[in-house]
């Protein structure tokens, strides 16, 4: 073996010695063909491709990316909506933003995420216990790349079965000098504007940032500092049955109360096209329409000193701080169905069917549930770093990085991280839902709130807080071997510990919280339903429920508070939270690869090596068992809950992970690579959390519900195999293509196991219950049941009557007796049980039409595994979640004074979940999505520059399904966003 050519020289301005995922050096390319003659320095947008190539290019395994176009000057405002330019990658938004990566079929969890070099916590209180990075708490503008690495190295952390994404911060030595800019922007977000009056935010929000970096004259000291605010007030409105719905039931089934009528049989003749005998069905089990009002307010900032007491000796020390504040106030109008004999239905021809109009009437007046909720929650990260990077010799390089990072998200609001203050009006009769219009159309003609008009109701304030904190050492080396040969080497310490915390105050006073005249009218206004739904088809129906109810939810809570006489029981529990569970790991790791080039007829570069890796898991969780059922309203069977109890579970796992990376220069301009290797990732916080946790409410028809997780989970272990092409025709166009093959292991199925826990005892299919359906009462009408029992037992064991509710029928508990069945829980919990394949393939082309400053890239990624969701199962089924082809087109222009990008990102449908609203088995999918995002930017000189850009310019609306493509889970109108801004730098 012999040196066959020089090594190749690093093209990135921001060179990896910045990343601990450092890039092996390759032979130095020949020059493209046609590419000689004097070197023209580009800038913006073509500098910034020619970068992501050089990354791609030179590195080994496949590597995408995305290089800033200037300091603080970062392609987009989020870093997900980034990460979605690239082939393979797909983002769930959340507020029209881009919150959460899916990489080659494999969702956020699976997905691992550094910050140079390092593992980051992460939490999410809508997400509590996942281990996907939320990319909404860091802003774009400190970041010079991100590093997008889709197979498996030795020297890569583990935990990114689909990728591990590097984010990369500028550092002071990577552009000596000083260099420092500062940025505004005016952000008009139009969703802000389909709001109610009393709770929109301002109609134009602020974004500041500024970043400063400067080295010595002596190029010994460095230091940089960025910081940026950005404000943003916006909404989403959202309809939908968010609970999902009853079912689904063979069309033969008889099942009392809950299926549609037999032919021949009282009501039958209500059904149109009635489904099949061997059809199944799912009937709605409510109807909700929501608009929230979303303030935002997201403060970054990065501190970083660099010192090189020798020429050979680089020694970085680095802050990172974010701070994430959401406020949110959310109101609805929802209805519940009770699955009545006497609905009236029809239906479309098929095996699996839902229904295309449903409407139900009553023997007495329901509610129109009015509900209120305003909460604001606060994440905050900090991380602190040092690193030493030091030329020992020639042909000799170590390296140390160690950290200490945290993640924590807690409530930021005397009304806790969540609440809700369910309010009613006992007036509605016939409801009726029409699915065949995009909105779902809710019709209750019948209705006069002016004769009942709404009052308090049941309520419930949470309390959820989350903490992540890793600590973290890795120290490693490289060592030169003969002349074409390397030897790199490692050893690593990771501690993380994840702790949860929550805590409920629930008032389970549906029927009505205390009289109707503790509430004026004057607490609630009425507002035009369908004026915040006008993008959606059908929200000019006349049939329409056209009145939104809203409230100050201080106001009405304290008015509530105050009429119950308890303040407490109108507040969170700050206190010791119900649930608090606290799961360790502490991973050791090693590794060793041998990097070499090879003079054959061809040039060959390999890189060959394996990581060992040692975990301890360490679970401790409290557990809330419950003493007794109480049935305290028509369909509610609240638990009474009393004591506390901790659990504790130990567990340990080892993987061997070996790696090959291999890659040929066909010829100066091509490449060939192909990559062998197995990565793992790890199961998510709340599958590995031991501690039993119970549902405080209990179903009349359903049951109880209760998860407990299992720490001795192992990780998925992935087996891969990578193929690409890749043809660098010159600097800044590419075209290549890439095929991948995944062989999964050791997934943790999610199922569903019935079990009576707590030896408790539920009064549905007690004597009292058995004597009210002697007395005529049928299990369909559950008020007329409880109305016997609390009319002829009331003061009989277990049975209190209080009064008369707003509906007119009795109010009062009913308790479940030793001698009643016990309650039936349907416990979900998780094992290692599955396999799962995953292939797919990706086209990438990259072009810039000569000097004229166009340009263009599109790429397309198809995904498949055969294992997918099977809508006609009623059982629990496990499926791979986020699976989707996806497709990038992006438009550029670019010359001395102006630069402008135009994007199209389209999303396939994916199954989103495989539980609904209600946590019983059943997909979820989120139909096909697009999106234009638009961005022009105007040179006024060399230091002053303008920016204009617009999000989801096509005002794209998103949509949610279930078995059926006609079963409507929600459907949610948001708006574009425009932001126009000035650049100067110093």
């Amino acid at each position: 073996m012999q040196k066959p050519f020089q090594r190749r020289l690093m093209y990135l301005a921001v060179a990896s010695a910045c990343s601990a995922l450092a890039m092996p050096g390759h032979a130095q390319q020949a020059p493209v063909p046609g590419t000689e003659g004097p070197q023209v320095i580009v800038t913006g947008i073509r500098a910034s491709m020619q970068s992501t190539l050089n990354l791609k290019r030179n590195s080994d395994g496949i590597v995408d990316g995305i290089v800033a176009e200037d300091m603080g000057k970062f392609p987009d405002t989020n870093l997900a909506e980034s990460l979605q330019r690239i082939s393979g990658v797909s983002i769930d938004r959340s507020n029209g933003e881009g919150q959460k990566v899916t990489v080659r079929g494999l969702g956020p969890d699976f997905n691992l995420v550094l910050l140079n070099g390092r593992q980051m916590p992460t939490t999410d209180l809508s997400d509590l216990s996942g281990r996907s990075f939320d990319f909404s708490n860091l802003a774009s503008e400190s970041i010079s790349q991100l590093q997008v690495y889709k197979t498996g190295r030795a020297d890569s952390p583990t935990g990114g079965i689909g990728a591990t994404i590097n984010v990369v911060t500028g550092r002071p030595f990577d552009n000596p000098g000083m260099h420092s800019s500062i940025g505004v922007k005016a952000v008009k977000d139009t969703s802000n504007d389909h709001l109610p009056s009393g709770v929109k935010g301002d109609s134009v929000t602020p974004e500041v940032s500024g970043i400063y970096s400067n080295t010595s004259a002596d190029g010994r000291f460095g230091v940089s500092l960025s910081a940026s605010f950005q404000s943003r007030d916006s909404g989403f409105n959202r309809a939908g049955l968010f609970n999902g719905y009853q079912g689904p039931y063979l069309g033969s089934a008889v099942i009392d109360g809950q299926t549609l009528p037999q032919p021949g049989q009282p009501g039958s003749q209500n059904i149109t096209n009635r489904p099949a005998q061997d059809a199944l069905y799912s009937i709605p089990q409510n109807m909700n329409y929501n608009v929230a009002a979303v303030q935002r307010q997201r403060t970054n900032g990065q501190l970083t000193f660099q010192f090189r007491p020798v020429k050979d000796l680089t020694t970085t020390v680095d802050y990172t701080y974010s701070e994430n504040k959401i406020q949110t106030k959310r109101n609805e109008l929802s209805v519940w169905f009770a699955q009545t004999p006497t609905s009236t239905s029809s239906w479309p021809s098929g095996h699996v069917v839902s229904p295309l109009t449903y409407s139900e009437v009553y023997p007495t007046p329901q509610d129109i549930s009015v509900v209120g909720s305003d909460f604001a929650t606060k994440t905050k990260n900090q991380s602190i770093g040092f690193n030493a990077a030091w030329k020992v010799r020639p042909g000799l390089k170590l390296e140390f990085d160690a950290h200490h990072s945290t993640a924590e998200s807690g409530a930021d609001s005397p009304f806790g991280s969540e609440n809700a203050l369910s309010n009613a009006s006992f007036s509605r009769g016939t409801t009726k839902v029409d699915f065949t219009h995009e909105l779902p159309i809710l019709s209750m003609p019948a209705a006069n709130l002016a004769a009942a008009p709404i009052q308090a109701a049941g309520s419930w304030f949470h309390n959820g807080y989350e903490k992540s904190v890793i600590k973290q050492a890795q120290a490693k080396g490289s060592l030169q071997l003969m002349e074409a040969s390397e030897l790199n080497f490692g050893v690593g310490y990771t501690d993380t510990t994840n702790r949860s915390t929550f805590s409920n105050v629930q008032n389970n006073t549906w029927g009505g919280a205390t009289k109707a005249s503790d509430y004026p009218a004057s607490l609630y206004q009425a507002n035009s339903l369908p004026s915040f739904f006008n993008k959606l088809g059908g929200a000019n129906s006349p049939d329409l429920f056209a009145t939104l109810y809203t409230f100050d939810f201080a106001k009405v809570r304290q008015v509530t508070a105050n009429a119950v006489g308890n303040q407490a029981a109108y507040l969170p529990n700050f206190g010791v939270p119900d649930t608090d569970r606290t799961l360790q790991e502490k991973t050791t790791s090693a590794y060793l690869s041998l990097s070499s080039d090879w003079d054959l007829k061809i040039p060959v570069h390999t890189s060959v090596g394996v990581r060992v890796e040692r975990t301890q898991v360490s679970s401790v969780a409290q557990v809330l068992p419950a003493s007794a059922v109480v049935w305290v309203a028509q369909n509610e069977l609240p638990l009474t809950f009393g004591g506390q109890a901790f659990s504790n579970t130990d567990a340990s796992y080892t993987n061997v992970l070996p790696a090959l990376n291999l890659d040929a220069d066909l010829r100066s301009d091509m490449k060939l690579r192909a990559s062998l290797g197995a990565t793992i990732g790890r199961a998510r916080y709340d599958q590995l959390q031991g501690g039993l946790t119970l549902g405080t409410i209990a179903n009349v028809f359903t049951g109880g519900s209760a998860s407990v997780g299992n720490p001795a989970l192992k990780p998925v272990k992935s087996k891969n195999l990578d193929l690409s092409w890749e043809w660098y025709y010159n600097k800044q166009s590419l075209m290549s293509l890439a095929f991948f093959r995944k062989q999964l292991d050791n997934y943790a199925g999610q199922t569903l196991v019935s079990q009576s826990l707590y030896d408790l005892h539920t009064p549905i299919g007690g004597a009292y219950y058995k004597a009210a359906l002697g007395s005529g009462c049928t299990a369909a009408d559950t008020n007329c049941i409880r109305d016997y029992i609390l009319g002829n037992f009331d003061g009989q064991p277990g049975v209190k009557k209080t009064g008369v509710k707003g509906d007119k029928h009795l109010d009062g508990t009913i308790t479940g007796l030793s001698t009643d069945p016990l309650l039936v829980f349907q416990t979900t919990t998780y094992a290692n049980q599955k396999s799962a394949n995953v292939s797919g393939a990706e086209v990438n082309v990259q072009h810039m039409f000569g000097e004229s400053g166009f340009g263009l890239q599109a790429n397309y990624t198809y995904v498949h595994s055969p294992l997918k969701y099977n809508n006609a199962d009623v059982n629990d089924q496990f499926a791979i979640l986020g699976l989707s082809n996806s497709a990038n087109v992006v438009g550029i222009f670019e010359n001395k004074e102006w630069s402008v990008r135009v994007a199209y990102n389209w999303r396939d449908e994916f199954l989103a979940a495989t539980v609904d609203g209600s946590n019983r088995a059943a997909p979820v999918y989120t139909d096909a999505y697009g999106q234009v995002d638009v961005s022009v930017g105007y040179n006024y000189n060399k230091n002053l520059s303008f920016q204009l850009e617009a999000i989801n310019l096509n005002d794209a609306t998103q949509r949610q399904h279930g078995r059926t493509f006609a079963s409507t889970l929600n459907v949610t109108q948001a708006g574009p966003r425009y932001m126009i801004g000035a650049r100067y730098k110093f």
